[in-house]
């Protein structure tokens, strides 16, 4: 079952430990704090569900800029470790990919690790392109 996961929901006691994985510094505070924040910006989570405890979990939001126009974004895409192989992610990708299209979006996007060379075999054997290189510089530095 896929289901969009609203702050305050009971639910997020299994789907955080999730997101953790792929976000280990992401506190109960710190989270509170995203959904809080984020919220404004059109960050919404969806989570896929499986006998009530969450298997996979993403953040996504419609971004508009002169690139794609309109596109789904996705912040973050998290299988459990031990729920992987099993097409949970695949599941929700595709569940994303077509909530882009009910919203309009010409396209889907996310950003990966360079370091995550298991997550990007899985984004390439679900057919997403590598377009373009990300760039960041810390502000606290």
């Amino acid at each position: 079952m896929i289901i969009d996961l609203e702050p305050g929901d009971a639910r997020w006691t299994t789907a955080l430990p999730v997101l953790r994985e792929l976000r280990p510094h992401l506190t109960d505070e710190l989270l509170e704090l995203v959904l809080r924040e984020g919220a404004p910006q059109g960050l919404r989570f969806t989570a896929l569900l499986q006998d009530d405890r969450c298997v996979a979990v993403a953040g996504w939001r419609v971004v508009v800029n002169t690139s794609a126009i309109r596109k789904l974004y996705i912040d973050d895409l998290s299988t459990a470790a031990a729920e992987r192989s099993h097409g949970h992610g695949a599941g929700l990708l595709t569940a994303l990919a077509e909530r882009g299209r009910e919203l309009g979006c010409s396209a889907i996007e996310l950003d990966s690790g360079v370091q995550r060379f298991e997550a990007h075999r899985f984004y390439l054997r679900e057919r997403m392109d590598i377009t373009a290189h990300h760039f960041a510089r810390r502000l606290d530095q």
